[in-house]
């Protein structure tokens, strides 16, 4: 986005924006969870509007959301805050070209390979206390990171943050999906886009602010400290107001099928972000080659688990669902492209431009105003009336940006300026925003509730992997038109010269993904809580059950 906003050479993990699903495109819109609370008392009961007990209800979800949307930011925001403190990081601690490839590279790793477990706990153990499990964790690790003596402990700080935000993460989206009704949804969303939106550009901006200021005397730790107060706050604010939700069927963690994707995702994302430091060596490319058979292995067994005892660690028979298929491939060919362009981006204005990292991040306030305003407005005001023109739509506006970021860079050379950018950022800014909203809601349409946490968990993941690709893709499109040896001018054209050859390859990508798009829904259909939907709760097939209602 994953995951999202630029990092610096160094930093070989990106995370775009990646904001939450909401059902506004959807054939069969799933009902709402409380719905159906005959084992909740109404007082206790999250109902839709015209429910015994739906008023107090309403107060304390509208919390509920708020604390879900800052973990989410906060999420977005550390993974690339730590991206602009890196030259800091390694002055004042001696760190290793290694090591501070570890900082960002630990927890990319941890976080793509625990998001699918992740979900998968949250439908075990209840979504709630998953969720108030990770942010607890993530705080907790965000304090041994600004406390850290020494790179070595800092790294094994930064993978802990990993593998806490995946358990964290997944519930954001399970718990606004169980939380509100279908009619609801649209505008909770559009407001969700934009608050994430917001989180993909402000990181670096934060980041550069906190190390300059040097508060306290604590030079770059405060980029790890801040999480503390927050974290604490939703820790405490969550376990008041967000309401427990489990998928309604007893499943059992697939453990043979976590060794798996955990397996196949290191053995595909360590060599990407290794490879380009590395020389690129052969066991490189054994091991991404490798991951595929190991993909291959868990879709079989995946196969097996769904027919032996119904509990596999990822639900294959999502993707018998178009929305939801044709949304995963859009999401991972849409890291792909926002994998590329970020790091590029930034390598662009801080190398070969030779800006400070602080006009480097504030360059990017316009890209992140146009996403939050565009996000804010597709799924609520646009996708009802066009449907999935408004995802295309996006897709051709971030091209057209594109290829004016390149005219103006080829006129203006090296002298280009901040103001020069804004006009490509904004048209690129307000494309990002109207695919963003609309596609995770897309992917999400028509997923059993029983199955959003591993749907979420699919999602972040895909998303996280198309960014890993587009991260290895940077080596061959970026790296691969510099020369190995250049004189100090030779270093800002060949930068220009490269960051153009790399946009016109995100424009492709782009492409690729404006025709995917034709297998998503046409048109959105209005939110109706279905009798049929209705009638697979009172069956047991639906629904999520509500245990013990508002604490």
């Amino acid at each position: 986005m994953p995951s999202s906003a630029p990092p610096p050479p160094t930093a070989p993990h990106l995370a775009p924006p990646t904001p939450p699903a909401a059902p506004a495109i959807s054939e069969a819109p799933v009902t709402s969870p409380l719905a159906k609370t005959s084992a909740v008392p109404p007082s206790a009961s999250v109902g839709a509007p015209g429910e015994a007990g739906a008023a107090p209800a309403d107060r304390r979800r509208w919390f509920a959301l708020a604390i879900v949307m800052t973990a989410a930011f906060m999420d977005l925001v550390d993974v690339t805050i730590v991206n602009i403190a890196i030259p800091s990081i390694q002055r004042e601690t001696g760190a290793s070209v290694s090591a501070i490839q570890w900082i960002t590279a630990g927890y990319a790793l941890a976080f793509a390979a625990g998001l699918i477990t992740g979900g998968r706990l949250g439908d075990i153990y209840g979504r709630k206390r998953l969720f108030l499990i990770g942010i607890g964790g993530f705080t907790l690790a965000s304090a041994l990171c600004g406390f850290a003596g020494s790179p070595d402990i800092l790294v094994a700080a930064r993978v802990l943050q990993g593998a806490t935000a995946a358990l964290m993460v997944p519930q954001v989206l399970s718990i606004v999906h169980a939380t509100f009704p279908a009619h609801e949804r649209g505008k909770v969303f559009g407001l969700f886009g934009a608050i994430v939106g917001l989180g993909a550009v402000s990181g670096p901006l934060l980041g550069a602010l906190l190390t300059e200021w040097d508060l306290f005397g604590l030079g770059w730790r405060p980029i790890f400290l801040i999480n503390l107060p927050v974290g604490i706050a939703g820790l405490l604010l969550g376990a008041k107001f967000i309401t427990e939700s489990k998928a309604p069927r007893a499943v059992r963690l697939d453990l043979p099928g976590v060794a798996l994707i955990t397996l196949a995702m290191l053995m595909l994302i360590y060599p990407l972000t290794r490879g380009h430091e590395l020389g690129w060596p052969l066991w490189g490319h054994l091991s991404m080659v490798g991951s595929l058979f190991v993909f291959g292995a868990l879709v079989l067994y995946q196969r097996q688990k769904a027919l032996t005892d119904g509990s596999p660690l990822i639900e294959l028979s999502l993707f018998r669902v178009k929305s939801f298929a044709a949304g995963i491939a859009v999401q991972l060919t849409f890291g792909v492209g926002l994998g590329i362009f970020f790091l590029v981006w930034t390598m662009y204005m801080q190398m070969g431009l030779g800006w400070s990292v602080l006009r480097a991040g504030t360059t990017g306030i316009p890209f992140s105003v146009a996403v939050s305003v565009a996000a804010g407005i597709s799924v609520q005001k646009l996708v009802p009336r066009f449907g999935r023109k408004v995802l295309q739509a996006g897709a051709l506006l971030m091209i057209a940006g594109l290829l004016i970021y390149l005219w103006e860079s080829e006129r203006y050379g090296l002298g280009i300026t901040s103001w020069q950018m804004v006009v490509p950022l904004v048209v690129m800014g307000v494309g990002m925003g109207l695919i963003v909203a609309p596609l995770t809601d897309a992917v999400l349409s028509e997923v059993p509730k029983e199955h959003a946490g591993s749907a979420s968990g699919l999602i972040n993941t895909v998303q996280q992997m198309g960014t890993a690709l587009g991260l290895g893709l940077v080596s061959v499109v970026f790296f691969g038109a510099i020369g190995d040896r250049l004189a100090p001018e030779e270093v800002g054209p060949a930068f220009v010269d490269a960051f153009q050859q790399s946009l016109w390859w995100v424009a492709g990508v782009l492409s690729v993904i404006f025709l995917v798009m034709f297998a998503l829904p046409a048109r959105p259909r209005a939110h109706v809580e279905g009798d049929a939907h209705l009638e697979g709760d009172a069956n047991g097939e639906g629904g999520v059950s509500v245990q013990g209602g508002v604490s």
